[in-house]
């Protein structure tokens, strides 16, 4: 269970890896909390994924939608009496790169608002780094920035977990 002071928790994994379903247990369903969901539904399939995942939720998750401004979110939500879950950072890092935003501006600005956290926040990431690296000039922008944001949050977190196939690791801090 997580520490609701001032926390700061960076969990990665691959796709389907049970990343955000690990982070959700980290909050659990005894207190309020606040779910930040970055992704935007362009599909039917997406629209299921998305659906999937706020059936999982239990009654005590807020949900916000924001898919471009997570720095905002956090200084609004800085000195919350609930955690914060961010979920998740490739899918806000897609869609800056598609709406064709600074994703080097929006990176720093959300950098130096978790710089200012007085609650706990839990981050979900996708890792990036263990792939090939792609054919095209997008697909690579895309790897560089995640990997970049991932690099920079895990260097300010207390804890880091990296989820495979459900199982999770503790990369730095404590179980």
């Amino acid at each position: 269970m997580l520490n609701f002071s001032r926390s700061l928790t960076l969990v990665l994994g691959g796709q389907r890896s049970g990343k955000s379903a690990y982070a959700e247990a980290l909050i659990g369903e005894e207190t309020k909390a606040l779910y930040v969901a970055t992704a935007q539904a362009f599909d039917e399939e997406m629209t299921a994924r998305i659906a999937t995942h706020k059936k999982r939720r239990g009654s005590n998750w807020i949900t916000l939608e924001e898919p471009f401004d997570l720095a905002a979110v956090v200084v609004a939500n800085s000195g919350s009496s609930c955690p914060v879950l961010i979920d998740s950072l490739a899918a806000w890092v897609s869609n800056l790169i598609i709406g064709d935003k600074d994703v080097e501006k929006q990176t720093e600005n959300f950098i130096d608002a978790l710089r200012g956290i007085k609650s706990s926040f839990v981050i979900v990431s996708d890792e990036v780094g263990q792939g090939i690296i792609p054919d095209n000039a997008l697909a690579r922008r895309f790897i560089d920035a995640l990997g970049k944001i991932n690099q920079l949050i895990a260097a300010q977190a207390e804890t880091v977990v990296f989820v495979s196939a459900g199982l999770p690791r503790i990369l730095k801090g404590k179980e």
